[in-house]
């Protein structure tokens, strides 16, 4: 069989019309594929945004009761409330380069210290956003009670200079913070006794990037199998119409039998 016998074939008019049949069904099954995958990234944000939800209604827990200072960050922590008393001390930096509703500004960086004597340890505090260019508040003095929610500490940025950083990072803060330090840091949600003023507050740790839902997505996969299945079928019909036509042409017609002496003389 070769290609001309192939095309001759596929030029056919009744496969022309199964083409547009078979087309017109993997064209359906794309559009709904496309579908799926839209609601697989609805249904991914709508886990996110009710995941939020449950992290602001949740009843916050003793920090010391889920996470000690210098161990292991772990990953089911992030967004968890928590509650912790301390002390803020000197130190407060400026972390750059953060967005917040679409702006680009500074977050406040404070280190609050927990406990005393030779238990004691430092846990650094997000206090809020602030636009570039802004000055920070002083923390309140004395003993304050905080709420907030848990994330875990970023990698090591370019370091830190003159008040400000451009990471997160417990490793480069234990340089400049003396003692023990919590790995992971606090995104305030509220305190007592609550500032006059100070940055605005950020809501709880929130994916950079969203999961879509996975069943949508084999679904989506599904539909995009059966699209290509159907053209699949159109070219599979074309070739097992090309092989018969070679086979009828290849088969001897009745008056083309053999007439010889050899010859069955009741043929």
């Amino acid at each position: 069989m070769t290609r001309a016998d192939v095309w001759r074939v596929a030029r056919r008019p009744r496969m022309v019309g199964l083409l547009a049949v078979f087309l017109a069904a993997a064209t359906v099954c794309g559009l709904l594929g496309a579908w799926q995958l839209d609601r697989a990234r609805q249904r991914g944000q709508a886990a996110v945004a009710q995941r939020q939800a449950q992290l602001v209604a949740a009843d916050p827990v003793p920090l010391d009761s889920v996470l000690a200072p210098q161990t292991a960050f772990p990953g089911d922590l992030v967004g968890r409330k928590v509650s912790v008393t301390g002390t803020y001390e000197p130190g407060q930096l400026l972390v750059t380069g953060r967005s917040h509703g679409g702006v680009t500004g500074e977050l406040v960086l404070t280190p609050l210290r927990v406990g005393s004597g030779a238990d004691a340890a430092v846990l650094p505090v997000v206090r809020g956003w602030l636009p570039s260019g802004a000055a920070p508040d002083e923390p309140p003095a004395g003993a304050v009670s905080l709420v907030g929610y848990l994330q875990a500490g970023e990698s090591a940025g370019t370091g830190i200079a003159s008040g400000a950083t451009d990471a997160i990072s417990p490793a480069e803060l234990l340089h400049v913070w003396t003692g023990p330090i919590w790995t992971g840091y606090l995104v305030l949600a509220s305190s007592d006794p609550a500032p006059s003023a100070g940055p605005a507050l950020l809501g709880p740790p929130t994916p950079t990037q969203t999961s879509p839902n996975l069943q949508n997505l084999l679904y989506a996969g599904e539909w995009f199998v059966f699209g290509g299945f159907a053209v699949f079928l159109w070219w599979r019909a074309v070739l097992d119409e090309a092989h018969g036509r070679i086979r009828d042409r290849g088969r001897p017609e009745r008056g083309d039998r053999a007439s010889g002496p050899e010859a069955d003389p009741r043929a």
